[in-house]
């Protein structure tokens, strides 16, 4: 199954949005899947990080799947 996420970030003064569909296992998300879903988010905010060499006052702002919110900081 494929969930759809949106991550808001801020970094370097700049706030952004990344958002992108991402595969879980249906077993995952039939059990929970708010933590199928955060484990995905949290794979990719890493994965972003890394890409985007993010600075010290990087941080989260919001998280969402499927229209529905999982974080805001």
């Amino acid at each position: 199954m494929n969930i759809n996420i949106k991550v808001h970030l801020h970094s370097r003064e700049i706030n952004f949005l990344q958002s992108g569909s991402f595969p879980v296992p249906n077993s995952d998300y039939k059990k929970d899947p708010d933590w199928a879903a955060a484990i995905a988010a949290y794979e990719w905010i890493q994965k972003i990080k890394s890409e985007f060499a993010a600075s010290k006052d990087s941080r989260i702002v919001q998280v969402i799947y499927n229209d529905d919110m999982i974080l805001r900081s």
